[in-house]
């Protein structure tokens, strides 16, 4: 099956205000920038994300933050966004918290099927007993907080119950995808990406280089196209659009 769109507005049109999406990208690696930017020329709002982060630097899910489209968040970090902040305590937006790692593996089991798991991590805190702010009032007041979770007891260690998450729709990246949406993913940018196309009920890959069915060895396929269902070949000039967050240079050798 050819599951090639021809542009990243048309894999994005169907995207309705209010839709839960997965996004992948770790902070500026990995983000489905032509997505992103194809949901904010939609004008789509309302969106309830499930991502790693909210994007930085004006890139990525800064994008629709900025412009108020996203009124909820789910994820494990919201460090180097000011903007971010400054809607989550003021009480525009409502963010759920979590352990990175339970993120991850909440977007794994979702797109495995798996309706909970148990884990150790969070128990004994908020995560587990509840009263993390989702959201505050504006005023500095809690609006609505976090509700305890199962915790249950294995050979005599304490677990708390976490939910696999699904969504209504994916957006990820990938550095290289066949027309039946199997996909190779780079270095880094291969962090929450399989995870989130997992999650999503829909799933649009947008990718730096399209190739023909066959073209990808299978044992190099990092997520099989079963859960793809659009994809999106991205221009060279969008494909070498990547940002860095942090640059850090070596210092040049001074030879006497």
């Amino acid at each position: 099956m050819d599951k090639v769109v021809a542009s990243a507005a048309e894999a994005a049109r169907d995207i309705p205000d209010g839709a839960s999406l997965a996004v992948g990208g770790f902070g500026l690696s990995g983000i489905p920038g032509a997505l992103i930017q194809a949901l904010y020329d939609s004008g789509v709002t309302g969106l309830d994300v499930v991502s790693n982060n909210c994007g930085a630097m004006e890139s990525g899910l800064a994008v629709l933050l900025d412009a108020g489209r996203i009124s909820r968040v789910t994820g494990s970090y919201i460090g180097g966004n000011k903007e971010f902040a400054r809607q989550y305590l003021g009480g525009e937006i409502e963010l759920e918290l979590i352990p990175q790692g339970t993120l991850a593996e909440r977007l794994r089991a979702g797109g495995c099927g798996i309706p909970a798991f148990y884990t150790p991590a969070g128990v004994g805190t908020q995560v587990a007993d509840g009263g993390l702010p989702w959201r505050y009032d504006g005023a500095g007041g809690v609006a609505v907080a976090s509700p305890a979770k199962e915790v249950r007891a294995f050979d005599s260690v304490e677990y708390v119950l976490e939910h696999g998450i699904t969504t209504d729709f994916a957006l990820v990246r990938a550095a290289k995808g066949d027309r039946h949406g199997n996909l190779v993913f780079n270095k880094s940018a291969r962090n929450f990406n399989p995870l989130a196309a997992m999650a999503g009920r829909i799933t649009i890959a947008e990718v730096e280089e399209l190739v023909e069915p066959g073209a990808i060895d299978p044992d190099h396929v990092h997520l099989p196209g079963i859960f793809v269902q659009r994809v999106v070949a991205l221009s060279p000039e969008q494909a070498a659009d990547k940002k860095i967050e942090n640059l850090t240079v070596t210092p040049q050798e001074v030879r006497v």
